[in-house]
């Protein structure tokens, strides 16, 4: 657990150590709060579904970025060797490094807590709903940032880190659509409808979203997350050999 504290202290620290951070969490905040009140006020309804409906297409953009520095900016700089020779066990050095993209998301999110306020002095919201709402975008947060961090493990280029990251959460968002399970089952009967249910992220989403915190919805997020947690700890023992 130290090990892991270091490392997560460690990355916490370097986003903020720049500007970047600052104008990614204000770019965070206007674009998902504004496209949120433009159509808050153009339906009147006091609810969030606005808001966290648009976050799945929102962080495809925001989250590859906060990923793409964690590996490919120590592969850079050179101390990615460093890292290697520590006394520390790959998987620690991985749950540091997310756990960090982890918080900083987090810190993101509570900067929306504003909007549920603001709701609930307006108009009568459903809390339930936004409560799970809130547990939704942190679960698909933690998914995207679990792709991320592994994909920027495979390159050196943060820009392309950051390209092939949101491609492939991309990827887990459109396989769960109804059209995209429709035309994969054109080619190929019933694997569009497989992918759709166990692959796509939009079905398990979209559950939590409408105020169901279901059982089998969370355990794919979290079981995803620690696939790809695991695939970025096995290619990281990979370099020691």
């Amino acid at each position: 657990m130290r090990n892991i504290t270091i490392i997560f202290r460690r990355e916490l620290g370097s986003y903020f150590d720049s500007p970047i951070a600052y104008i990614f969490l204000i770019v965070f905040l206007l674009l998902n709060a504004g496209w949120y009140m433009n159509s808050f006020f153009l339906a009147g309804a006091a609810d969030m579904r606005g808001f966290f409906g648009n976050l799945p297409l929102f962080n495809l953009f925001f989250l590859p970025a906060v990923t793409m520095r964690l590996w490919a900016e120590d592969k850079r700089v050179g101390t990615m060797e460093l890292l290697m020779t520590l006394p520390m066990r790959s998987w620690e050095i991985v749950v540091g490094k997310y756990l960090a993209s982890l918080a900083f998301y987090a810190i993101a999110i509570l900067g929306t807590i504003v909007l549920p306020i603001m709701l609930g002095i307006l108009g009568d919201p459903d809390m339930g709903a936004i409560v799970a709402g809130y547990v939704g975008s942190l679960l698909l947060g933690a998914f995207y940032l679990a792709v991320g961090i592994f994909i920027s493990g495979l390159f050196k280029d943060q820009i392309a880190a950051f390209v092939v990251a949101m491609v492939g959460c991309f990827f887990f968002f459109s396989i769960g659509w109804e059209i995209t399970a429709g035309q994969i089952d054109g080619w190929v009967s019933g694997l569009g409808g497989f992918l759709q249910s166990y692959v796509g992220l939009s079905a398990h989403y979209d559950g939590i979203q409408r105020g169901v915190i279901d059982l089998h919805n969370v355990l794919y997020f979290v079981s995803m997350s620690a696939l790809f947690l695991a695939l970025n700890t096995v290619s990281l023992e990979g370099r020691k050999f």
